[in-house]
């Protein structure tokens, strides 16, 4: 067992999971029965499409559960425009936090100006909310190569939004290209490489994250919050000492 395994508490791996459900199938008993078992585990948020942001907000009043919402997911390529309506839209139905996917376009071609300018203007909602909402930006690291990577944390840093996300999990690698880990969607040299270029930014470890080994690597290679639709089975495995 890792140092990192030895000390935390299943409560505190709890702590820093969003139990996630963006399933386009999803239904009314679905979002009910992931609140449940997010205020039963002890999860830090439920993440939720925006239609069902009033119900999970309803359901999770009064506990500790925070309510996220994504905004121009899955591919991130909406107008500045219509990603601020979409923020004002999730954060007046209820939601505490967003998942906000970055313009991939602006970051592979290295357009500064416009992906910080895009991010700005939602972060400025986020912001101007009391308490203020939570903003997580999503780069889709799986899409990117090192340098791109690279370039957005850059950004994002200099933006100083609350968190770096590495992945929707829905995108892979164009063209297959990359090795059997960078097609994975995620690594824990990602969250490393993240915290390195953003030190200013919280990471938020996103992308087929399934089994509590998985998680736990995530988080001593830095990441804060894992976003996962796998939450119930990750902290039974890790009560379990099922770490393999």
């Amino acid at each position: 067992m890792s140092n990192c395994e030895s000390q935390i508490l299943d409560t505190q791996l709890a702590a820093a999971i969003d139990h996630t459900l963006l399933e386009a199938t999803a239904t009314k008993e679905r979002i009910e029965q992931l609140c449940r078992e997010a205020v039963d585990f002890g999860f830090h948020a439920v993440c939720v499409n925006p239609r069902w942001v009033p119900l999970a907000a309803e359901q999770l009043h009064n506990t500790k559960v925070k309510v996220g919402s994504v905004v121009s997911l899955p591919l991130g390529a909406d107008s500045t425009k219509v990603k601020v309506a979409q923020a004002k839209d999730v954060i007046f139905a209820g939601a505490d936090e967003i998942d906000m996917v970055a313009d991939l376009a602006a970051i592979i071609e290295g357009d500064w100006r416009y992906l910080s300018n895009q991010v700005q203007a939602v972060l400025k909602i986020c912001r101007s909310m009391r308490p203020p909402v939570v903003l997580k930006v999503i780069i889709e690291s799986a899409a990117l190569t090192q340098q791109q990577k690279v370039f957005a944390c850059q950004v994002l840093d200099a933006c100083r939004v609350d968190f770096i996300e590495t992945s929707t999990g829905l995108l892979a690698p164009a063209n297959g290209r990359g090795t059997p880990a960078e097609r994975r969607g995620l690594t824990p040299e990602d969250i490393k490489l993240i915290k390195d270029t953003a030190p200013n930014c919280k990471i938020k470890a996103a992308g087929g994250i399934r089994t509590a080994r998985q998680a736990l690597e995530m988080l001593q290679a830095g990441a804060e919050r894992i976003g996962t639709s796998s939450g119930p089975q990750i902290i039974e495995q890790f009560r379990a000492g099922q770490l393999q």
